[in-house]
C-alpha cells in the first residue's frame, strides 16, 4: 500500500524496483551469429563461439545484437538460433536477446517470443530511418516493455545507425516510469552524453543500469561510473576486454 502511495505521489524516483537487476553488469558481447553457406545458423559453430566468450570470462551474452546483424535473420531462425544459445550456456551467463525491428507491434511479438524462450534480458534499438518525436518513441518502448512486465529491458542508444540519438529527458522519464526498463547501451560515441545517462539515473533508480556501446571508449564509460560495456570485440578477445574492470 505505501509502495503504491509513494508511486502515485512522486513517481518510481528513488523506489527499489520489483524486478531483479544485480546480474546485469559487466562485459557482455554482442555476439556473432554464425551463418553457413545456406544462410541457415551454423549450430556447431554458433556452440563453439558461445564456449569462447563464456570461457574467457564475459558476464552475458547479447544475441541478435548490432553484430549479430538481426536485420540480416529471419525470425525463426531468431529463434532457432536463441535456443540454440540457451542451451549452450546453460545458465552460466545470462543471455539477452536484441531487436531493431520498426515496428512496434512486432517488437512486441519478438520480445514475447524472448521471454517465453528463457532470455534473461531484452535490448531493444530505437526504431531507424524513422524520426519519431519524443512521445512516440517514449510509447513505442513503453509498449514493447510492458508486453514482458518480468523481463528486464536495455535501451539502445545508436545514432550512427538510426540518424538520431535518444536524449537524456526520454530515457530519465522511461526510468522512472516503466518499471522493467532497467539500462541502456549507449553507443553515441560521446561521452558527455554517456556520463549524463550515468548521472541523470544513478541519483534516483540505483539498479538503473549504463552500458559503453563503443569499444574505443570502455575504460572511459567505467571511469564515468557504467556498469559495463556490450563489448563487439569481447567476440574475438574477450580475456582483454574483461580485463578493463
Amino acid at each position: 500500500m505505501y509502495y503504491d502511495l509513494i508511486v502515485n505521489l512522486f513517481g518510481t524516483r528513488g523506489v527499489k524496483r520489483n524486478i531483479k537487476t544485480d546480474f546485469i553488469r559487466g562485459v557482455i558481447p554482442p555476439i556473432v551469429t554464425v551463418i553457413d553457406e545456406n544462410e541457415r545458423i551454423d549450430e556447431e559453430k554458433m556452440r563453439r563461439q558461445v564456449n569462447f566468450v563464456i570461457d574467457g570470462g564475459v558476464h552475458g551474452i547479447l544475441a541478435f545484437g548490432s553484430n549479430g546483424e538481426f536485420y540480416m535473420v529471419e525470425e525463426d531462425e531468431m529463434k532457432r538460433g536463441l535456443r540454440i544459445i540457451l542451451d549452450e550456456t546453460e545458465g552460466r551467463v545470462p543471455v539477452y536477446f536484441g531487436m531493431g525491428t520498426i515496428k512496434t507491434r512486432k517488437c512486441r511479438e519478438l520480445a514475447r517470443m524472448a521471454a517465453e524462450c528463457g532470455a534473461s534480458g531484452i535490448s531493444v534499438l530505437q526504431p531507424m530511418f524513422l524520426k519519431p518525436t519524443e512521445e512516440e518513441l517514449y510509447r513505442h518502448f513503453r509498449f514493447i516493455a510492458e508486453a514482458v512486465p518480468g523481463t528486464p529491458v536495455l535501451l539502445y542508444n545508436n545514432p550512427g545507425r538510426v540518424g538520431y540519438s535518444l536524449t537524456t529527458s526520454l530515457v530519465t522519464r522511461l526510468a522512472d516510469d516503466v518499471d522493467n526498463i532497467v539500462g541502456i547501451k549507449d553507443s553515441s560515441g560521446d561521452m558527455t552524453l554517456t556520463s549524463e545517462f550515468v548521472r541523470l539515473t544513478k541519483t534516483g533508480k540505483k539498479d538503473f543500469k549504463v552500458f559503453g556501446g563503443k569499444d574505443t571508449l570502455i575504460y572511459g564509460a567505467l571511469a564515468h561510473g557504467a556498469d559495463g560495456a556490450i563489448a563487439t570485440t569481447a567476440n574475438m578477445f574477450p580475456e582483454l576486454v574483461v580485463s578493463n574492470l
